[in-house]
């Protein structure tokens, strides 16, 4: 599984970047919201891991750059700004998932866990039993 950090605060990118390495995830990273863009429209990741305060673009207009250009990886907000409307920017702009920093690196673990499954289950779930 392939995943895409953007994320400015270097300290943090370094952290989640030798994490999920250990959870062996192959991982890149980048530091501003244009080369984020960028190596998002390449279309190879299965999560990206996104902030929203990134310098040269913010991560709602790199998320909805993603989405107008049908990119499908499961984008996961992972941000400071924790007010309500944020989150529901985030949504309505197609991020899948919301975390706001501070996080615990297990629950971001089980969260893309749960991305990789989720993306690679191939049947349908099934349904109840009807009388």
């Amino acid at each position: 599984m392939r995943i895409l950090i953007v994320e400015d605060e270097y300290a943090l990118a370094d952290v989640l970047k030798a994490t999920l390495q250990k959870e062996n995830y192959t991982v890149d990273v980048e530091f501003d919201g244009e080369a984020g863009l960028d190596q998002g429209l390449t279309g190879i990741y299965d999560i990206i891991l996104l902030d929203v305060m990134l310098p040269k673009m913010n991560g709602f207009q790199v998320l909805d750059a993603l989405r107008r250009e049908k990119i499908s990886s499961h984008i996961v907000m992972l941000t400071a700004r924790s007010e309500l409307d944020d989150k529901v920017t985030g949504l309505d702009y197609g991020a899948d998932d919301y975390m706001t920093k501070p996080f615990e690196m297990k629950e971001l673990l089980a969260r893309a866990t749960w991305s990789s499954t989720s993306r690679t289950a191939s049947s349908p779930a099934p349904q109840p039993a009807r009388p």
